[in-house]
């Protein structure tokens, strides 16, 4: 997180986010509703269903990792809830490598598929 933000994406395209503007590197922000207490479990529990583990939670921030299966590579998923907005904000990026097949953006999509259902 930078000043109530999250980190801005680098330059290569194994990153995605939220709150950037460019069209390779952005992905929208989820609905939510509720008190910070509630949003939060729900999205703990929607990452842990998607087999990430969750590293660090405080107020309205959640930083959890994932594993690629093959290789074991780390990638990170960073989440702010912002209750007066009625919105996650989320960013998704591989710590190593260049390119990463789109595997940041699916995860994003699939995390806002299950985050709804729930």
């Amino acid at each position: 997180m930078n000043g109530g933000n999250l980190s801005p994406c680098p330059n290569s395209p194994n990153c995605v986010s939220s709150q950037e503007t460019d069209a390779s590197h952005t992905t929208q922000a989820f609905k939510a509703d509720g008190t910070n207490k509630e949003v939060m479990k729900k999205l703990r529990s929607c990452i842990k269903k998607m087999g990430g583990k969750i590293i660090t939670r405080s107020g309205p921030y959640l930083h959890a990792e994932f594993r690629s299966k093959w290789f074991r590579f780390v990638d990170d998923l960073e989440c702010i809830y912002d209750e007066a907005e009625g919105k996650i904000n989320v960013r998704s990026a591989s710590r190593l490598g260049y390119s990463d097949f789109g595997v940041n953006k699916k995860r994003i999509a699939e995390l806002r598929m299950i985050f709804e259902k729930e």
